[in-house]
């Protein structure tokens, strides 16, 4: 796969994250956040699945033997932190509003490249940091944070990131020793939606007719985001680094606000369109480093 092709897949990989975020807030009318994501991401699941059995079998064990043992703690970890990063946000957006969850969510931006210096001590380029700084004053200025009120949801929404954080790392990692983008897609899915079936069979109603009142919801969250985007992630990442897949990631606040405008009728004022600009200027500015690195 080209390097035109992997931003390709993050750009419709964050458009559909962006446009998801309205399926999110508004599916949990009748069902808790738990019961929502085990739902959607088991729906995620019934897509990916027959597509890797299709065409990727033949590639599964000659790819994985040459060391099981990682392969497998990867997944795990990949697992894990889509489990944890999409749980906390699910939750959250019971206690905060969606301005807050969409600014503290793009704190994974400069979240990434400290990770990854702090885990392998690989040094990033000082390209990162303008787009980094772009990233998130356009995040400021785009939902409009300035006017709104720090709530306890948003300390869920900080830990969130921080697993939205490890998510793009570890994808990273396993990317380039394991070239199963959909097995990965398949594998991290279904250990989203075992995860948060025990905790809402635990503490939530798991009632079928008011999972079907949502079925829009996790039908779109569920096919399109737990399914078709995060296999397009693990595209993306095959050629783009974490720090610059975090900082095209951010654009998903771009493509919210966006949808937010043509489907819930919200007015685009010019700290949004500035903040939309600050992004995009970043996004630009970071696919520079591997260009500056060559100098």
């Amino acid at each position: 796969m080209s390097k035109t092709s992997s931003l390709f897949c993050a750009l419709l990989c964050t458009f559909i994250w962006g446009t998801t975020f309205i399926a999110q807030d508004t599916g949990m009318d009748d069902i808790g956040p738990f019961t929502f994501n085990a739902v959607r991401f088991f729906v995620g699941f019934l897509v990916v699945a027959p597509l890797a059995f299709i065409f990727e079998r033949k590639n599964i064990s000659k790819s994985v033997q040459r060391n099981q043992k990682e392969f497998t703690n990867l997944a795990l970890l990949i697992g894990l932190s889509l489990f944890l990063g999409s749980a906390l946000q699910q939750v959250a957006l019971l206690y905060t509003d969606v301005a807050n969850a969409a600014f503290f969510t793009i704190f994974y931006v400069p979240m990434v490249p400290f990770i990854i210096f702090f885990m392998y001590k690989k040094p990033i380029h000082w390209s990162i940091w303008p787009s980094v700084l772009l990233c998130v004053m356009g995040g400021y200025l785009l939902t409009n944070f300035y006017s709104a009120t720090v709530r306890t949801g948003d300390a869920l929404i900080i830990m969130g990131a921080f697993f939205w954080s490890t998510h793009i790392i570890f994808t990273g990692k396993i990317i380039e020793n394991y070239n199963l983008p959909l097995t990965i897609g398949a594998i991290q899915t279904l250990i989203v939606a075992s995860l948060s079936l025990i905790i809402g069979l635990i503490f939530e109603d798991f009632i079928w007719s008011n999972i079907l009142k949502e079925k829009f919801q996790i039908l779109y969250a569920g096919v399109l985001s737990g399914g078709l985007a995060f296999v397009l992630q693990i595209y993306a990442q095959k050629n783009i680094s974490p720090a610059p897949s975090a900082i095209i990631f951010s654009l998903e606040g771009v493509f919210a606000t966006i949808a937010a405008w043509i489907l819930l009728d919200q007015i685009l004022d010019i700290n949004n369109l500035f903040g939309c600009l600050f992004i995009l200027f970043g996004v630009l500015f970071s696919q520079l480093a591997p260009i500056l690195k060559k100098d």
